[in-house]
């Protein structure tokens, strides 16, 4: 009899305003009744929101006061026209009579009339028609009333076609006054929009830490956790790692910014800032496959922060030597399965991604110790899903391993899979055209063997490199002395039997 009741907890940290906007969106709680505005319009079927529906109302209404105004100007116009008739025929009484009894018929009175009075045809008509008896001074002086209220009316009517205004004056009266005759008690109430509260709306903005390891975990932290300190500060710990894992970037986003993640298959996906999980300082966050929706054997192979998405490009290179340049517009409508980036070819997988302003210079290196340097000029803007052009023309067993934005005041440091590195100053890298074959960037044999990676350096940066069996060493890059393109590099790390160099990163602090 009562109905039912249901009851809903709330965890601590919900917001209510926003679970009670999801029930609404999301379950019955709330009903909408769809209504088909389909009209004619101009014969024309279409379908009109409220508001046009009202203006074509308006419109209909305006036209209808003008025809109406119309009429009735000329209606009054016409009996004015044969008021102004008799009253010259009775100012000339005397004339009219004599003009009538000399005629020998209506059309020869007619004919005198007009000519003798100065009046129409209409008029003289009017005169012929006319009965004795409004020759009294009682009736002279109703066509005298009549003619003049007619005046009034005449300059009425044409003050309403002249003004817009006063046919929408018109159009409100009449309203009202069907309003007033008609009108029954409003059965619903007209409400101001509530607004759907997103989960956004009610979210701060503000900057946070974003971390991000080298086995793919992620989460965020208030920026002021890391508090300021002087030249020399021991700083705080950023986050409990195992000992292969270590903070491979670190930058700072503002809540409502996105992070994209672009994919190896050649996919991006985004996540907003605040959708990262908020963890503790030494907490080491959240498996990023486990946050965004990835296929089989996809995996993220670079993630780039925007606040903006109106400046700027997105340069990409996949592992077959093709590179595209696409502007950042093209992603800023995002897709929760997320969209294509590039479209690879079989077999070619996308292996970096950086933002860039259009007029930076980009190096590539590959597997079998090659470097190119160009201008990401000679890369022309495409659309979303273009392919790309030749980046680094390669060898049939060769792949590239690398992408940088090249800076002369940085090295290149190149690492191969036998534990070998090397650091060359990036001016020794010449400018050449896109799409060839490069240059020497490290001599690759049996002793260092292939090209894992590369990271365009600073004398004060650290690195990490990690091997197959998660055996890690920590360096600074200064400890690397700097040395030629066409060297096998320095021994950096020592390996057991069978164990290669799997990947390097630069550590953020």
């Amino acid at each position: 009899k009562k109905g039912m009741r249901i009851v809903i907890t709330l965890k601590k940290d919900s917001n209510e305003d926003i679970v009670l906007n999801q029930l609404m969106k999301h379950t019955r709680l709330k009903t909408t009744f769809g209504v088909n505005m389909l009209a004619l319009v101009d014969n024309e079927p279409k379908v009109l929101n409220l508001k046009d529906i009202l203006e074509h109302y308006i419109n209909h209404r305006r036209n209808i006061v003008r025809k109406r105004t119309k009429f009735d100007l000329k209606k009054a116009q016409d009996r004015d026209h044969i008021l102004e008739g008799l009253l010259i025929a009775l100012k000339n009484i005397d004339n009219t009579i004599r003009i009538v009894k000399e005629s020998d018929n209506a059309d020869e009175a007619s004919k005198k009339l007009i000519s003798s009075l100065d009046i129409s045809e209409k008029q003289a008509s009017a005169i012929l028609d006319m009965k004795l008896q409004r020759l009294t001074g009682l009736e002279q002086d109703k066509i005298k009333k009549e003619h003049k209220s007619l005046i009034m009316l005449i300059e009425e009517l044409q003050k309403i076609l002249a003004d817009e205004n006063e046919i929408l004056k018109i159009i409100k009266e009449e309203l009202k006054e069907l309003k007033e005759n008609y009108g029954d008690e409003r059965r619903t109430e007209i409400v101001e929009a509530e607004e759907e509260l997103e989960k956004e709306d009610l979210i701060k903005p503000e900057d946070m830490v974003i971390s991000i390891t080298h086995s793919g975990y992620i989460k965020r932290l208030p920026i002021n956790t890391y508090r300021a300190q002087r030249r020399g500060g021991k700083g705080v710990i950023a986050a409990k790692t195992k000992d292969e894992d270590f903070v491979e970037d670190l930058f700072v986003a503002n809540t409502h910014s996105y992070v994209l993640f672009f994919t190896n298959k050649g996919k991006v996906k985004w996540l907003k800032v605040y959708e990262i999980p908020e963890a503790g300082r030494t907490a080491k966050g959240q498996a990023i496959v486990n946050l965004l929706r990835l296929g089989e054997e996809e995996k993220v192979t670079a993630y780039v922060p925007v606040r903006k998405f109106n400046e700027g490009y997105l340069f990409m290179a996949t592992k077959k030597g093709i590179v595209k340049k696409t502007s950042i517009e093209e992603f800023s409508r995002p897709r929760k399965g997320g969209i294509i980036a590039l479209n690879l070819k079989k077999g070619d997988e996308l292996i970096g991604v950086k933002k860039t302003k259009g007029d930076y210079q980009i190096m590539l290196a590959t597997k079998k110790g090659k470097a190119i340097k160009f201008k990401e000029k000679d890369v022309r803007s495409m659309g979303r899903t273009a392919r790309g052009v030749r980046g680094i023309r390669l060898r049939k067993d060769d792949k590239v391993v690398g992408m940088v934005i090249a800076k002369e005041d940085e090295s290149l440091f190149t690492i191969t899979e036998n534990g070998y590195g090397k650091r060359t100053d990036v001016s020794k890298y010449r400018l050449i055209k896109r799409g060839g074959k490069g240059v020497i960037n490290i001599k690759c044999t049996e002793r260092n063997g292939n090209v894992i990676g590369i990271k365009d350096v600073k004398d004060d940066d650290q690195l990490m490199l990690i091997t197959r069996r998660g055996i890690g060493i920590r360096f600074k890059a200064k400890d690397i002395s700097k040395i030629g393109r066409a060297t096998q590099g320095v021994k950096i790390m020592n390996l057991k039997d069978g164990d290669k160099v799997s990947s390097a990163a630069k550590i953020k602090e």
